[in-house]
């Protein structure tokens, strides 16, 4: 039983006081309007209308009732326009989550200049390294790294392109124990590594003038899981260690790190936008992704251009 559709035709047959009108502005048969508010009433177990050949009268509970479904209608139509809006003007909060380093450098940029464009949207950011799930955790939007394809989710993915990492230091550290020149010279420095899923445990591999090559790790000292726990460690001067590019840039910008055998580069991670889907998509979701899509990559190419020069003076 089609409550809602029921009510729009009492209003209609209430507001033209006739079967015949109220079914010819519906586009709808005599008999389904008579068939419609017999339904209604018998729902309800009250009668609704009193019929003669020529007229149509409310009851005193008809007139009741007439009032409340004129109000729950009002409400239907203004819960539809505005879902309506959504789809056609951003407006709203927006969910965004992104890993640490890569939104304080790359996505929380480009949250404030979409903000200026689009002032009647929200943005609620979350940096963490945590990655989650979009339906569980009510996330609109999410930007994650990997060093392969992401896995088969169900949700709309767009690569919005690669980071390298590359081998810092800090000044002091390479003041006191020297700067290595090539791969086999890291064996005589403290190497810091990182404990996490997208990054090899026990070796590094580096691209460079020789092609590929592979430095092992002896018995590690010092380990971490996070990659902004290692800049910190590397900013204090602990030892040489790999960071991707989003970590590395603010730090060799502001020369707390120095790039160490910058001719070399170590695995690529690649970055992703992720939504929910493409049918019916916000509006907000869809301008975002949109502008993630323009303003992310033109500013991975532009760190790309200056992380050539580091080292290289």
């Amino acid at each position: 039983m089609d409550t809602l559709h029921m009510m729009r035709i009492f209003v209609r047959i209430a507001e033209e006081g006739s079967f015949t009108e109220a079914a010819q502005r519906l586009n709808i048969t005599n008999a389904n309007a008579s068939r419609s508010i017999a339904q209604l009433e018998a729902h309800l177990r009250t009668r609704l209308l009193n019929r003669s050949t020529r007229r149509v009268a409310l009851t005193e509970a008809g007139q009741r009732y007439l009032e409340r479904c004129e109000r729950i209608l009002a409400y239907v139509e203004e819960a539809e326009a505005e879902a309506a809006d959504a789809h056609a003007r951003p407006s709203g909060k927006l969910h965004v989550h992104a890993t640490s380093s890569f939104g304080q450098t790359y996505v929380l940029p480009a949250v404030l200049r979409y903000r200026e464009q689009n002032p009647a949207v929200s943005v609620e950011l979350t940096l963490s390294q945590h990655v989650p799930d979009l339906l569980d955790e009510g996330y609109d939007v999410s930007l994650q790294l990997s060093m392969t394809d992401l896995p088969d989710s169900g949700f709309v993915s767009h690569r919005l392109g690669d980071l390298p990492s590359v081998l810092c230091a800090a000044p002091a550290y390479l003041s006191k124990h020297g700067t290595p020149h090539s791969v086999e010279e890291l064996r005589g420095h403290a190497c810091l590594q990182i404990v996490a899923s997208v990054f090899p445990r026990d070796r590094w591999h580096l691209e460079g003038p020789n092609g590929r090559e592979t430095f092992e790790f002896p018995p590690a000292d010092f380990q971490v899981n996070a990659i902004d726990a290692l800049s910190v460690a590397l900013r204090a001067g602990v030892g040489i260690g790999s960071l991707p590019m989003a970590t590395a840039m603010p730090a060799l910008r502001s020369g707390a790190l120095v790039r160490v055998l910058p001719d070399y580069q170590l695995q690529n991670l690649t970055a992703y936008v992720l939504y929910a889907s493409r049918q019916y998509l916000d509006a907000k979701i869809g301008t975002f992704v949109h502008f993630l899509r323009e303003a992310v990559p033109q500013a991975l190419a532009a760190d790309k251009t200056a992380l050539c020069m580091y080292g290289k003076q």
